[in-house]
């Protein structure tokens, strides 16, 4: 039987764009040098900028932390998977 995760709150930390401590992650989706993309509690979180490494990584708290040169952060909003029907059947 899976074991069912509590959400966790989402925080962030930024200092000096050098280095980003995360909690509330559910998963890292996919990372290189130059991207990060994290499942959060409130949406597909990506991290651009250069040389990016990933510290740590904690499923179990949900924790992650990175370091690298970091020039974006940017919230995808989530995606009503009933919104095009509404527009549809309106």
């Amino acid at each position: 039987m899976a074991e069912e995760r509590i959400p966790q709150p989402h925080k962030l930390t930024l200092n000096d764009r050098k280095s980003l401590t995360l909690t509330g992650t559910a998963e890292v989706l996919r990372f290189d040098e130059n991207t990060i993309v994290l499942k959060t509690g409130l949406g597909i979180l990506t991290v651009q900028g250069q040389q990016l490494h990933l510290k740590t990584l904690s499923p179990e708290s949900g924790q992650v932390a990175l370091d690298g040169q970091i020039c974006a952060l940017i919230y995808e909003e989530p995606k009503n998977p009933a919104g095009i029907f509404q527009r549809l059947f309106r």
